[in-house]
């Protein structure tokens, strides 16, 4: 095999040619990689334009990576034992498919569900690109354990499902993280052999390749990159637990759409972001969003769908009305009610064993007349747990049967699978009653699986005994709140699995509830079942996908970060980053005056620092630039007049806007003048007892009181009750000072309230005019800020400039502080460069005097 190096040296013109099918290689790991490789990890500054991928590809393609490929393996003894495949027709991930256009090319990356010999991997990695367009990942033994038993099953299956790491087998291991980021990146590798990067949409599926968006990320700046979560995703105080947990939410970052099943999810994953990396989301026009170093990350929230063809072309096969004939005469006179469940902790089997019990304890008459099927699928992992489970779910039922039961009646029957598909309709066709009892489960597609079977067939109708298609057809779900499928259910009778006698109540309520009921709650499942198929959802989530990377071609991009920290900045092509050089030559050149407008918190000084009093650097920088004679120097700033007087007393030619411009004072030996835009500050008596309350109900929370404003701080406090309870006071006061000439405004971590007409662009637009009138209208501006009450600020210089309020020779640098979306055309990015940026100017006022 070649490795990376070699391969970068190849000449592929002739290879990739595309009047070629392209073959993908075969790739395998010998060991276990590092998630800090220096192969792949560096500084990041590496643009799309340096690929050494290439494709050939014109056709329009997705790209559906999963753990598993959708295909079924077998050795065929006929054809010298040869690997023979078939499509899985069960698999969602093949189901998909229905939902793109026809003219759309599928190409699947995943594993097999065998183990294939190296020796074997070309020629099966051929054959299924060839004749099924799959792309086969082969991991090592080694790793793939480690990788899939190990670390997804035993340690994030259970911890996404609310089961911290107790217990010595379920805690991090390295070992197992350095083996799930290995088998991520090979799968990053396969990919590389198909992609057209600039063409091809890639849709990520599930748990098991969460670091798998940026291994792509880095080697592709604008891959077009979708990631659908399966699993339930677990709120902040479960998750934050996980010691990778930065590496894995910024995995998800590195994607353009995420996908969840409902709002929940969603929710406790932009909780995650919040509180660990201090991103918040907005929403606007149904669209939730993440800004992420100048990307919008979507999110979609739409639960998967069942595939309504396969399954109606199941119930109409002979064998399956064949299954139900067989299955009606075996439990005749007898009310099914039906489990199907997979061999796992999470399902609740037990606790619905508990019930069935339950329900025969306190309703003798139903012994003898009520069944609960149990269909019980394999384990999709091993191990003690596994093990542990089925002792206790074997000790239940066997305690209900003895209890219960009798001579030909048994209240619990298994049904050990893998059970056939069309056995499992059959089953389905003939319950009265479908109980779904997990205590956490991302999805699960038993209840719409069982409504679609119990509208029925001509086939089944008739091996059911019904007569006609116009009977009214009727189907009961007993369904646990904690599964991904219960909020689209709104005709199914909830339950609290672990509340024993609420399921109990629940299931006899379903066998004693009346037929036009059943009917009823039937229709209303069955409607939005078969409207919100898997073809719904697939191309629902690929609109949103497009529209998530538009903007790619849009903005000028390149990564930073090392390891799994890598991110990717997405820009304006026109703002770039401010250096000395740019500024030097218009700074000497001017003829007039020069204006320099600076913020102080976030831009002079850094937002964690304690002491927010300037340092004696800053004091000095600004001292030299006032002390050219052509300067006019500004700290224009939210913080009250009086601190900023104390803080900069040593600067007496330094002129100071307070309070976002209601108080301005030229130099340190004159007098503070305000905007007098206000007198009147009785508001104040109406806005600070409703603000006294919320920071009294809001641990952590404080009230800044300014001569012109009040300000409603919670940085401090828990970020998701702060944000509650901010849009809660920005609704209150804005209801209670209506009539006032006020403005109400959220900012970062504020609520503010303020006289009408006070702003730092307003502070921009008096400065230069009072400049104009005393004949020194300035034709060089350059203004600094970093947060939003600085985007004033920038506006109002852009208007100035196309008004024209400067001279059509003026030069203007507005400079924002952090690589952002931002109204200004210029970054620096912290503090520290601000200082040597404006040390430099000072410098060169000195040589120039």
């Amino acid at each position: 095999m070649l490795s990376r190096s070699c391969f970068n040296l190849l000449n592929l013109d002739d290879y990739l040619r595309p009047d070629r099918t392209r073959i993908p290689r075969v790739m395998t790991v010998p060991g276990i990689i590092s998630d800090f490789d220096s192969n792949d990890f560096s500084n990041g500054e590496k643009t799309d334009s340096q690929s050494d991928v290439v494709s050939s590809a014109s056709q329009e393609r997705r790209i559906i990576v999963s753990n598993q490929l959708p295909v079924k393996a077998h050795r065929d003894a006929a054809v010298g034992s040869r690997w023979c495949f078939d499509w899985d027709k069960d698999a969602l991930y093949l189901q998909l498919k229905d939902g793109f256009p026809n003219e759309v090319e599928v190409i699947y990356i995943g594993c097999l569900k065998v183990d294939i010999d190296p020796s074997e991997q070309d020629d099966v990695s051929t054959l299924l690109f060839e004749k099924f367009r799959c792309v086969p990942t082969f991991l090592p033994p080694e790793v793939q354990n480690k990788y899939y038993h190990g670390f997804c099953k035993h340690y994030l299956w259970p911890l996404f499902h609310y089961m911290l790491p107790l217990t010595p087998g379920h805690r991090f291991d390295r070992e197992l993280w350095q083996a799930y980021v290995s088998a991520n990146k090979v799968f990053a590798d396969t990919i590389m052999e198909v992609i057209n990067p600039d063409e091809d949409y890639v849709w990520i599926h599930d748990y098991h390749l969460m670091v798998l968006p940026t291994f792509l990320r880095k080697r592709f700046n604008r891959i077009k990159l979708g990631f659908f979560l399966h699993n339930t995703f677990p709120s902040s105080e479960i998750y934050r637990t996980l010691p990778v947990r930065d590496e894995i939410l910024r995995g998800f970052l590195n994607c353009d759409l995420i996908g969840f099943h409902t709002f929940d999810y969603a929710r406790h994953f932009l909780s995650c972001c919040s509180r660990m990396l201090g991103l918040d989301y907005q929403s606007k026009r149904g669209y939730i969003g993440l800004e992420y170093y100048g990307r919008t990350v979507s999110i979609k929230i739409l639960p998967v769908g069942i595939h309504m063809g396969s399954l109606e072309s199941v119930m109409s096969v002979s064998s399956t009305a064949k299954k139900v004939e067989e299955l009606r005469e075996k439990f005749k006179g007898k009310i099914v009610m039906l489990g199907v469940d997979d061999m796992d902790m999470f399902k609740g089997i037990s606790l619905k064993f508990l019930a069935m019990g339950n329900l025969l304890e306190e309703h003798v008459e139903l012994r003898g007349k009520v069944v609960l099927v149990q269909i019980m699928n394999p384990a999709r992992s091993r191990g003690k747990d596994i093990q542990e489970v089925q002792d206790e779910i074997d000790s239940v039922a066997n305690e209900v049967n003895l209890k219960y039961g009798g001579p030909g009646y048994e209240p619990i029957v298994f049904v050990h699978g893998p059970v056939p598909t069309h056995d499992k309709v059959a089953y389905y066709a003939i319950s009265e009653c479908v109980v779904v009892n997990a205590v956490r489960d991302g999805m699960n597609l038993v209840p719409y699986e069982y409504t679609v079977c119990r509208q029925g067939s001509p086939d089944l109708d008739k091996a059911l005994g019904i007569e006609g298609s116009d009977v009214p057809r009727k189907s009961v779900i007993i369904v646990s709140e904690f599964i991904g499928c219960s909020p689209s259910l709104s005709g199914a009778i909830r339950v609290n699995p672990w509340n024993i006698d609420a399921v109990s109540y629940a299931m006899d309520s379903a066998i004693t509830m009346p037929e036009s009921e059943k009917q009823l709650r039937h229709e209303k499942h069955y409607k939005y079942i078969s409207s919100h198929d898997v073809a719904y959802w697939t191309k629902s989530f690929d609109q949103d996908l497009e529209r998530a990377c538009r903007e790619h071609y849009r903005k000028r991009c390149w990564g930073i970060g090392f390891g799994l920290g890598f991110r990717v900045v997405a820009l304006g092509p026109n703002f770039r980053k401010l250096a000395v050089e740019h500024i030097v030559s218009p700074y000497n050149k001017m003829k007039s005056s020069r204006l320099i407008l600076l913020d102080y918190d976030g831009t002079m000084m850094p937002q964690g620092s304690v002491d927010k009093s300037p340092s004696e650097e800053v004091i000095k920088v600004l001292n030299g630039l006032c002390n050219d004679p052509q300067n006019v120097v500004f700290i224009v700033s939210g913080r009250g007049k009086d601190s900023l007087s104390k803080w900069f007393s040593p600067c007496e030619k330094l002129g100071l806007s307070a309070e976002h411009g209601f108080f301005t004072r030229w130099r340190g030996d004159t007098a503070w003048e305000s905007c007098m835009l206000a007198k009147d500050f009785d508001w104040k008596k109406i806005a600070l007892p409703v603000m006294e309350h919320y920071a009294e109900a809001t641990d952590g929370s404080f009230i800044e009181q300014k001569e012109s404003a009040l300000v409603w701080h919670h940085q401090e406090a828990d970020p998701d009750f702060g944000m509650w309870q901010a849009k809660e006071l920005l609704d209150h006061l804005e209801s209670v000072l209506a009539n006032d000439p006020v403005v109400v405004k959220r900012g970062q971590h504020i609520v503010e309230v303020k006289p009408q007409g006070v702003s730092k662009g307003v502070v921009v637009e008096s400065l230069i005019e009072t400049m104009r009138a005393r004949g020194k209208l300035p034709d060089f501006v350059l203004c600094i800020g970093d947060d939003r009450s600085d985007e004033d600020m920038f506006e109002s210089i852009a208007r100035s400039v196309s008004n024209p309020s400067l001279p059509a020779t003026a030069e203007v640098f507005a400079c924002t502080v952090g690589q952002k979306p931002s109204m200004a055309k210029y970054y620096l990015d912290d503090t520290s460069e601000v200082i040597k940026m404006l040390q430099g100017l000072a410098a060169r006022s000195i040589w120039t005097a």
